[in-house]
């Protein structure tokens, strides 16, 4: 697979999740399940050791086979794919890198060193070195909310100056100003908004998304994303339903019942009943019991039946 520029990195990825046995061992048999299914569906790409990968929970051992099973299966069937190299200590973090390279990605997905915030200085330092590590491959931060220092769009900026091949982030989204502000400072970056605002984001200028929405099924979003390009409306009509859903049903399980988001993913996995990698995490973490995806199912068919197909 060649590496992809900025401009090429568009539209639906789909998350990689991780199938984990009730001993929690992961189930490569599964997971290679989930790989077939990806790349036979027709996505823009597939991304690996995203949240819902739980990338923070691998050892390197695990993390070479993960990685050498999605690459293998994306070259035979030319489907783009990202690695994601990333771990909370960033020595760690660029050994992943170090090893991506090998399966030449379209691009290795990367975040800030995570225990202490960084300064700006230190942001395009700790970038820098990755980049180093990863090229010619380029680079994707994925910058979450929960991230020990979120990034503004001015300093996407100066990253890509330090930086050149910085190719695209990973990041929350925002309000009308926030995209006016990145139209300026973000050129020559793909930026990647949440799933469930795709459209929206679409409209404003985002290029894509590593999509939370594609947990649901990855084929419907996409589907969904071709749609905005012509017929945006009916994208935005869709984007509202999504929400409405998912702020009432799945959010919850965040926001009162303190599971962690890549808890919410699996959950959003088992109701779509797409990919045979059921609601366990990995220790320490709670998982949403089954039944709950059994109970919100015929709640959100009649939501968003799009993505039952």
């Amino acid at each position: 697979m060649n590496p992809q520029q900025s401009e090429e990195i568009r539209g639906n990825w789909a998350t990689l999740l991780l199938p984990v046995n009730e001993d929690d061992s992961i189930d490569f048999g599964r997971l290679q399940e989930e790989i077939d299914f990806l790349t036979e569906i027709g996505v823009d790409g597939i991304y690996s050791n995203g949240t819902a990968g739980e990338f923070y929970a691998q050892n390197e051992e695990e993390f070479e086979h993960i990685q050498d099973m999605l690459a293998n299966a994306c070259e035979k069937r030319g489907v783009p794919f990202q690695i994601g190299a990333s771990h909370m200590s960033p020595q760690l973090s660029l050994s992943r890198i170090r090893k991506a390279v090998q399966w030449n990605p379209s691009a290795i997905q990367v975040i800030l060193s995570d225990w202490y915030p960084l300064r700006d200085d230190e942001v395009i330092s700790c970038l820098q070195v990755m980049a180093e590590a990863a090229a010619p491959i380029g680079i994707v931060l994925y910058n979450p909310p929960h991230a020990k220092r979120t990034l503004k769009p001015e300093m996407f900026a100066k990253v890509k100056a330090a930086v050149p091949n910085f190719v695209g982030i990973k990041v929350p989204g925002g309000d009308e100003e926030w995209y006016r502000e990145m139209s300026i400072h973000a050129r020559g970056v793909s930026v990647f908004v949440p799933g469930h605002t795709l459209a929206t984001g679409y409209s404003r200028g985002a290029h894509g998304a590593y999509s939370n929405v594609a947990c649901i099924h990855p084929g419907a979003a996409q589907k969904w994303y071709d749609s905005m390009k012509n017929r945006l409306e009916d994208a935005l009509e869709l984007e509202a339903r999504i929400q409405r859903f998912l702020t009432s049903y799945v959010a919850p399980f965040i926001t009162e019942h303190k599971y962690c988001n890549a808890a919410c993913d699996k959950l959003l996995a088992a109701i779509g009943g797409w990919a045979p990698v059921g609601t366990r995490l990995r220790w320490p973490y709670r998982s949403i019991p089954e039944t709950e995806a059994e109970r919100l199912r015929p709640i959100a068919k009649e939501m968003i039946p799009e993505f039952f197909v």
